[in-house]
């Protein structure tokens, strides 16, 4: 247990996590005047410093991304210099963690030189290190979301995860695509626009399983958050092509497929339609499956994605799904 100071409280570290949690004190003992009263004169002189070497902090942190975006807006030629903005673009990455900073960097222009000079560069480290920073600074960030959107992020991006040869380059723009569509109803417009859900059913059918997954598990994410879409995916013939994905040698990527399939079909009888489909043979396929993961722990979500599927689909109950789990 923390040792407590002269004054009955804990003391607080000498930084802006310790002057955070000195203001949640002060606040919870704001209807005691007489305990605000006695705040040490050292509390006192701590808190002050505290403040100040915050802002400091602040401003600190605000130099080092202009000295960043100054190595990153110098012309070279050949390649030189490239080991100094790739390590200009991973500080920023960290800098940028904070929102605050992430504002910063867009409004003195570096979402702009990320779309327009890094994000299609000859270099796959420049590009994917560029695309997670496009991703890092869109998070939760809805000014940034909308400058990044207004450059055209979201075309670009997809066009990296379609196209783009390096693995880790696919893996990031998905990253960033993903910061700019979930609850961002004017960056899923765009997706749609640029027909993203293709773009999706193409990086599941790659031969990069982390990427497999995180497409999967985007595809999810919006089926859950946006069953208006279910229409237009099932027209596409998503249920026929997610099928298709199970049939190849068994991985860890068809608990994810498997889960889309449940998010696509849940209360929607056009989707529940599409997996009766006799030539799908799909009832046979999940209890195969069911067969397959049943005594295997760490399938136990797939397991329980089948049942689920052969419940809703077919009215279909395995020996042991009655059996609590």
């Amino acid at each position: 247990m923390a040792e407590e100071g002269q004054d009955g409280n804990r003391p607080h570290r000498q930084n802006l996590q310790g002057l955070l949690q000195m203001a949640i004190e002060a606040g919870t003992q704001s209807d005691n005047t007489y305990q605000l009263e006695q705040m040490s004169e050292e509390r006192r002189q701590w808190l002050q410093e505290a403040m100040s070497g915050t802002f400091a902090g602040q401003a600190d942190e605000v130099k080092m991304i202009k000295e960043c975006l100054q190595e990153l807006s110098r012309e070279t030629d050949n390649g030189e210099g490239e080991e100094e903005r790739e390590q200009a673009l991973e500080l920023l990455a960290d800098l940028c963690e904070n929102l605050d900073n992430a504002s910063d960097f867009c409004k003195l222009g570096g979402m702009n030189l990320l779309l327009t000079r890094y994000l299609n560069c000859p270099k796959a480290e420049l590009r994917w290190r560029s695309a997670d920073l496009i991703g890092i600074c869109s998070q939760n960030v809805p000014f940034v979301q909308e400058m990044a959107l207004n450059l055209g992020a979201i075309r670009n991006l997809l066009q990296l995860l379609d196209f783009d040869c390096n693995d880790q380059v696919r893996i990031k723009a998905l990253f960033a695509i993903s910061c700019l569509v979930r609850e961002q109803e004017v960056g899923l417009a765009e997706f749609l626009k640029q027909d993203g859900f293709s773009v999706l059913m193409r990086a599941m059918q790659s031969d990069v399983q982390k990427l497999k997954i995180k497409a999967a598990f985007l595809l999810q994410n919006l089926l859950q958050s946006h069953p208006e879409y279910k229409g237009t995916l099932c027209s596409m013939g998503m249920v026929q092509q997610l099928v298709s994905l199970l049939r190849a040698d068994h991985s860890p990527f068809h608990e994810h497929v498997l889960g889309a399939l449940c998010s696509l079909v849940t209360d929607f009888p056009q989707g529940v339609k599409a997996c009766q489909t006799p030539e799908l043979e799909f009832e046979e396929l999940l209890k195969e499956r069911c067969n397959l993961v049943e005594k295997q722990e760490e399938f136990k979500e797939e397991l329980e994605y089948c049942k689920q599927l052969l419940r809703i689909c077919f009215h279909s109950i395995t020996e042991d799904s009655s059996m609590d789990r």
